[in-house]
């Protein structure tokens, strides 16, 4: 990621853009072929024409006088013909956010590929359901997995688009208008290099299309704090359901020799809001004065090679995490009990209406002996059993088997199958708990 961005490729871009221009002004005459194999003789010198910018204080320019050094100024006149500098800076651009584009789907493949089996593995993993950090339901941590993996595979979706309305250049002139290049020069330069050609600009590609590009990036970057936060949650102390890789001589504090701290998931959700700030600024780049101005051209060469390169280090450095992240099994199914079984009160109100009462006492029987148990730190199971309500209309086994943790997995498969994951050929006994799962 870092070489796409780097200076020596974007000359090496700036100077296929030109010979491929002048490809096309020589298949309608314009430039002698001769010329042309001269041109390709050309070579790039970044520390020349660093050299060359610091003298002029224009980069193009600068690249064009080192070029016209290397080839020779009688052959060096052909290039750039009827260019503006934002013809060859627009173009290179949008080549280089495609192929940031490839390398960062081939990043999101390897991560799906890392969390589709793990969320096999943990299929039947039971562990509390939480909203609002309370426990709710049980769920198991392999239909947890396919969540994040269903948002991945959305994401994926995101990036193609933006890499298909990014994959375009322009080379139409000053203003767009190709008062000085043939339009035909245009479609065969852009065919070539494997581009579209967008098909109205100005004097630069309207920066919608790269706001969208980042705020893809920002989208895909927030996907991946949101693992991270919930890695973060099931590390903590009193939960301790999971654990990020750990390496035998790491040191989690200078000061506690004891700490195991998720620093990794914290460098995730650090760095998203770095890449969220990029989309912020990709957003205010869209207004420009006019034909153009250049207000965004020196924060494009921050945040664009900034935030491809970010998220291509937190795709990756997400897949390790999940590669070695330790599993509790034991410790979810603690957790699930450790509220005393409320998460069944809706089996048992669902049960209660189901016998003839109404929804709204059936609650408030629930809900009493529900609160009751968690303050008195009792059985839930036991306190609402008690209740004369209940006990007029369900019987002991009634109630024993509105309790049974697999009957919040009996339609996993459908998850399953609705994101395509293959089922394991012989699957674990549901809601399973104990044992620990993990490592690389």
């Amino acid at each position: 990621m870092s070489e796409i961005f780097s200076s020596k490729q974007r000359y090496e871009l700036w100077l296929r853009i030109e010979l491929t221009v002048c490809e096309g002004w020589a298949d309608l005459g314009e430039i002698p072929r001769s010329v042309l194999e001269r041109l390709r003789q050309a070579r790039v010198d970044p520390e020349h024409i660093a050299r060359l910018e610091e003298r002029v204080g224009h980069d193009v320019v600068a690249f064009l006088d080192s070029l016209a050094d290397s080839v020779g100024s009688e052959d060096a006149r052909y290039l750039h013909r009827g260019l503006t500098s934002s013809d060859v800076l627009d173009t290179a651009l949008g080549l280089q956010l495609v192929q940031a584009a490839d390398i960062l789907l081939k990043d999101v493949d390897r991560l799906s590929s890392v969390i589709r089996r793990r969320a096999i593995e943990e299929r039947d993993t039971l562990m509390a359901g939480r909203t609002h950090g309370i426990h709710a339901e049980p769920v198991s941590f392999g239909f947890v997995l396919a969540g994040w993996l269903d948002e991945l595979d959305r994401d994926r979706q995101r990036l193609v688009t933006t890499r298909e309305d990014i994959r375009v250049g322009k080379l139409s002139g000053a203003v767009g208008t190709h008062a000085t290049v043939d339009p035909r020069v245009e479609e065969s330069s852009l065919k070539k290099l494997g581009l579209r050609v967008a098909p109205v600009t100005t004097q630069v590609i309207a920066r919608d299309r790269h706001a969208a590009y980042l705020t893809t990036l920002a989208v895909l970057a927030g996907g991946l704090e949101k693992f991270a936060t919930d890695i973060r949650h099931l590390q903590r102390s009193e939960v301790s359901e999971v654990r990020e890789p750990f390496g035998a001589e790491q040191k989690g504090s200078s000061a506690m020799p004891h700490k195991r701290n998720p620093v990794l998931s914290e460098r995730i959700c650090g760095l998203a809001r770095v890449v969220r700030g990029y989309a912020q600024t990709s957003l205010e780049n869209q207004a420009l004065w006019q034909e153009r101005d250049i207000s965004h051209s020196s924060a494009e060469r921050i945040i664009f090679p900034d935030a491809c390169t970010l998220l291509d280090y937190m795709l990756q450095l997400m897949a390790e995490i999940l590669e070695g992240l330790t599993i509790d099994r034991e410790r979810m199914r603690a957790n699930l009990y450790r509220s005393g079984g409320v998460v069944f009160s809706q089996r048992v109100l669902l049960a209660l209406v189901q016998k003839g009462m109404s929804r709204q006492d059936a609650y408030r029987v629930v809900q009493r002996a529900a609160l009751s148990a968690l303050d008195g730190g009792q059985d839930f199971k036991l306190v609402v059993g008690q209740t004369p309500e209940v006990r007029e209309r369900l019987t002991a086994d009634e109630l024993a088997e509105l309790f049974d943790p697999a009957f919040y997995l009996r339609h996993l498969d459908v998850t399953f199958e609705r994101l395509g994951i293959e089922q394991p050929v012989a699957s674990p006994s549901p809601a399973r708990g104990g044992g620990q799962g993990g490592g690389r």
